[in-house]
């Protein structure tokens, strides 16, 4: 059985049109229309933050962005939860595959589901999403299969999906270069008069990244109809957010003529609301947006990673009280949206996901060593030959190997 996204499933409603709203609610990061700047400190001095459902699950009113939820039925509230539980599923089980030996590496979205899901489900049929390698949630929202996301982690491929049937690229390892290809193509949709926009996923580290700056610089001149959806999780691998920059992420785009929000990145429903505001404008020809989704990675950067050498257990159990599904199941059953029924049908539903994902990585072939140095160049390199060479007769040096390994052929 193939399952796939509430979103995949589900024609996707236009986004609000008219004029934005002038006034400004409390609480609120976002400038008025046309300004390039974003907003200050709210009272106390801390960043102002969008938020319309509080960790405990209480909506908050919200003149700004409450229009760009106001269409959400209880349906529309339990498919952004079931993609949230499903998403996190997924993620739970890669974890485990890897820790299993199935695969390679894996990098956990654990904790970020309501940012990548809410501002995934902003995106219309045809905008295009550049993302990182943890944009797990975003890809469900998509409609990639979650399972082609598992064979590069694998080594059996360098991408399973092809990035022009749902408008979702392929996972970019190098910090911050997304950014640029997001621009870029924004730059063409633009010239090609195409009613879209691009989302370009990136993490709180790659904004030290001059990939990053640039983008921001030709997004601006060239209005480029692109958002900038930073994932502000906290820790840059081992290195805190305040070590980084000396202001508030969002507030970097008003040095390049474009606005930036920071909104609740564990609140769904703000992130789905943030986001089509800024799609909106983009597709309107208002160019660049920068949103800074105020997170924390609840898990390990990667597999490889041990946060518990540089971070509290304190600061996590903090994070955890704010749990963007536990927020959101509390509001769909204050509302009486969601009863036990809908809650055990999606558990199981989850299983079935799990067990799917453990067969397909299982029945998935072992990568062949020697495949890393295929397909680099397309008329071969000297360099490559000589290191192919080495890596044979070392494959070669054990007792087990073929024998035709120090010949440079393929190890099985």
């Amino acid at each position: 059985m193939t399952v796939e996204s509430t979103a995949a499933r589900t024609p996707r409603r236009a986004s609000s049109g008219g004029k934005r709203a002038s006034a400004s609610a409390k609480k609120t990061a976002s400038p008025g229309k046309g300004a390039a700047k974003g907003k200050g400190a709210a009272q106390g001095g801390e960043p102002e933050l969008v938020q319309l459902l509080t960790p405990e699950g209480e909506r908050v009113e919200n003149s700004e962005y409450d229009r760009y939820v106001a269409d959400l039925t209880p349906e529309d509230l339990r498919a952004l939860y079931r993609d949230m539980v499903l998403t996190r599923r997924f993620d739970a089980e890669a974890v485990t595959l890897q820790r299993q030996g199935e695969l390679g590496l894996w990098p956990s979205l654990l904790g970020q589901e309501a940012a990548q899901v809410g501002s995934g489900r902003a995106t219309h049929a045809d905008d295009y999403v550049f993302p990182t390698y943890r944009e797990h949630g975003v890809a469900w929202c998509k409609g990639v299969d979650p399972t082609l996301l598992l064979g590069m982690f694998r080594g059996v491929n360098n991408g399973g999906w092809d990035p022009n049937t749902n408008g979702f690229h392929l996972y970019t390892i190098v910090i911050g270069a997304q950014t640029l290809h997001a621009t870029g193509y924004a730059m063409g949709m633009a010239k090609d008069g195409a009613d879209s926009a691009v989302v370009a996923y990136f993490g709180d580290g790659a904004t030290s990244q001059g990939d990053v700056a640039e983008s921001f610089t030709f997004s601006a001149v060239y209005n480029a109809p692109v958002v900038f959806f930073c994932q502000n999780n906290q820790w840059a691998i081992s290195e805190p957010t305040e070590k980084q920059s000396r202001v508030p992420l969002y507030q970097r785009a008003q040095g390049y003529g474009f606005p930036g929000v920071r909104v609740d990145g564990n609140d769904v429903l703000a992130c789905l609301a943030v986001t089509k505001w800024a799609l909106e404008r983009a597709r309107g020809g208002e160019g660049p947006a920068l949103i800074e989704a105020f997170t924390y990675r609840m898990g390990a950067h990667t597999t490889s990673d041990d946060p518990t050498r540089y971070r509290r257990d304190e600061e996590r159990e903090a994070w955890e009280a704010k749990d963007p599904i536990l927020r959101l199941r509390a509001y769909l059953a204050a509302q009486g949206h969601a009863d036990e029924g809908f809650f055990a049908e999606l558990e199981a539903e989850s299983e079935t996901l799990g067990k799917r994902v453990r067969d397909v990585v299982r029945a998935m072939p072992d990568p062949e060593p020697m495949s890393i140095f295929e397909n680099i160049y397309a008329d071969g390199h000297a360099l490559v030959d000589e290191e192919r060479a080495q890596f044979a007769a070392y494959q070669a040096s054990f007792a087990d190997a073929p024998a035709n390994a120090a010949a440079g052929g393929e190890v099985k």
